[in-house]
């Protein structure tokens, strides 16, 4: 009885079992009507249409997030001009996990300049001077200068290692951090 079971019973079993276990994945919550929609009761009271209650229930169903750092608008969009031929740098923040490396690497490699960064094979540090200028920078990053400030130097660190960074490379950097 038990080899029977096992040979003819047993796989059936587990295929029922298995094809309950992907329906209960795939299909629909409340399929067709056996799930009415209530209209919010604040809907109901005013006898707002349709369009009106599915406004609502997407206010509802969104979570309310407070600024954690409520910066003006005129903060937000504020233009800031670069001018790469005087001597503003960038001075690119890497932060571990957010694709920083690949924006890095960008920044020296794929930006269409006037004198893009000059790149030698095999190195992970690339020349990107000013148009015009043979020594001084416009990028400070990992892939132009190196770690000049330390292995993912934060913004309180970058702030005081950035102005003698540059003075030690011999470029006149603009004292100005933005």
């Amino acid at each position: 009885m038990d080899e029977r079971f096992n040979r003819w019973l047993l796989p059936p079993l587990l295929a029922l079992l298995f094809l309950l276990i992907v329906y209960q994945y795939v299909s629909p919550a409340c399929p067709g009507a056996a799930c009415p929609r209530r209209p919010p009761a604040s809907a109901a009271r005013r006898g707002g249409g349709p369009e009106e209650r599915e406004e609502e229930e997407e206010a509802a169903a969104m979570p309310r997030l407070a600024a954690k750092f409520p910066f003006a608008r005129g903060e937000l969009c504020r233009r800031v001009r670069f001018d790469m031929r005087g001597r503003d740098v960038i001075v690119f923040l890497h932060i571990q996990k957010t694709g920083g490396t690949t924006f890095g690497r960008h920044l020296v490699r794929n930006i269409h300049l006037e004198q893009p960064c000059y790149c030698r094979a095999g190195q992970k540090k690339c020349a990107c001077h000013r148009p015009g200028g043979d020594k001084d920078t416009w990028l400070f990053s990992r892939f132009s200068t190196g770690w000049s400030c330390g292995l993912h130097a934060d913004w309180t660190e970058l702030t005081s290692c950035v102005p003698a960074a540059m003075e030690r490379r011999g470029c006149a950097g603009n004292r100005t951090l933005r």
